[in-house]
């Protein structure tokens, strides 16, 4: 860390800084270390708080994050005795507040605890929906409002169950720690689930002014290698080459100016190559283990789109064969859409129309503005002008992230000249 003096201004935005790219970890340990979703969430304010109003005097501390658990521990700590200070604590937690921990703020056990969180919001005792909702909320930091969005209930719905799934782990004394070897593989395609939906949001973000948030787009991917090291199961490895190969075309996914760029057009120069052939050997190595899984295809999908030197050199044929395959096995609305539109680059926009108004005529993704985008954009290359502008609109209506709703304003805008 480097050093700073004590000007207020710059310290709260070294503050804001740490916040940002920490809170979520600092608050992973003091559950932990507090044994309460709750106190650890006022424990982890009450820490921000104190370091606002001790650093500019005391100027930042080597190890910001370190102080940060250690002052949330003492605050929260503070607010269980009062809390119970007519009842006696369980012993074993009047034990587990008494443990010193000074010497261990440094090191993997701070970083390690997002995978222990994230294996106690998944326990088996909770509903799925619960266990993935907790997960991006405690885990993630996403609202209660962005989580809803993406699971299409409403807010209040959402919040109950994230505060059902809390008193489950709080009632049930669920513990807090990554699963024995024995009870891994049980445990696995849940945290697998939350942490491709941690990347999803990361990668293409379901609303705010920004297409990516490369934070939570590199912690899913960080905790995809430690899954990958905990269990090296073929559907670990194939997840781990779905985020490697998405992700390293985030540089060429939009412009300065913070707006969206379609594959086809995309710089290809600034992908990166690194993880492109990271991830291309993990998908040969999940392939080759013959358990196939739907992350795998994905992965494969996303690696045909990742070697192809150019947009006309793609190999269309070979990826609707893939997707054929995926959706054999893991049957979806979606995984159908993204299908129909590689038919339509394979043999042409009137064969993948009719795929998409099949799914649609059959009421699935009528809401789903990516559907309303995907027909716009081949009604637009058959010279259907009419219907291209009609479903651009709806798109649009569907969209909450902005720099997706300036390209369909243009898009509506070209279709006027």
């Amino acid at each position: 860390m480097p050093q700073y003096d004590n000007d207020t201004q710059q310290v709260h935005e070294v503050i804001d800084a740490v916040y940002r790219s920490h809170s979520r970890h600092v608050f992973a340990t003091l559950v932990r270390l507090l044994g309460d979703f709750d106190v650890a969430e006022e424990a982890l304010h009450n820490a921000f708080r104190a370091a606002l109003e001790q650093w500019p005097h005391d100027g930042i501390p080597a190890n910001p994050r370190a102080w940060l658990v250690s002052a949330g521990r003492f605050k929260g700590i503070d607010a269980i005795r009062r809390r119970t200070r007519f009842e006696p604590l369980p012993e074993d937690i009047e034990e587990q507040l008494a443990i010193d921990i000074s010497d261990k703020l440094d090191g993997e056990g701070i970083e390690d605890d997002r995978l222990r969180l994230i294996f106690t919001c998944c326990h088996p005792a909770l509903p799925s929906e619960a266990q993935i909702a907790l997960t991006l909320r405690e885990v993630c930091g996403l609202t209660t409002e962005e989580i809803a969005s993406a699971f299409l209930v409403t807010a209040p719905t959402l919040a109950q169950r994230i505060v059902r799934a809390k008193t489950k782990i709080r009632d049930a004394r669920i513990p807090y720690q990554v699963p024995t070897p024995d009870m891994l593989p049980d445990r696995m395609d849940n945290v697998l689930r939350v942490v491709y939906l941690i990347f999803n949001e990361g990668y293409f973000a379901s609303s705010g002014g920004s297409l990516t948030r490369p934070e939570l787009s590199e912690e899913a991917i960080r905790l995809g290698r430690l899954l990958v090291e905990l269990l090296p199961k073929p559907e670990a490895l194939g997840l781990l080459a779905l985020m490697l190969l998405q992700e390293s075309r985030r540089a060429a996914r939009s412009l300065p100016s913070g707006d969206l760029v379609l594959l086809d057009d995309q710089d290809r120069t600034l992908w990166n190559e690194g993880y492109i052939a990271e991830g291309s050997i993990l998908v040969e190595q999940a392939l080759s283990s013959r358990q196939f899984s739907s992350y795998t295809f994905q992965a494969a999908i996303a690696a045909v789109h990742a070697n192809a030197p150019n947009a006309k050199a793609t190999d269309w044929s070979e990826i609707v064969g893939l997707y054929d395959v995926l959706l054999s096995i893991n049957p979806s609305p979606v995984i159908e859409l993204n299908r129909a539109v590689a038919v339509a680059m394979q043999v042409g926009p009137l064969q993948g129309l009719a795929l998409i108004d099949s799914i649609l005529a059959r009421g699935e993704l009528t809401d789903y503005h990516l559907a309303h985008s995907a027909r716009a954009d081949l009604y637009r290359r058959l010279g259907r002008m009419p219907e291209a502008k009609a479903s651009y609109g709806l798109a649009l209506s569907l969209s909450q992230l902005e720099p997706e709703r300036r390209f369909l304003e243009r898009r509506l805008r070209e279709l006027q000249w």
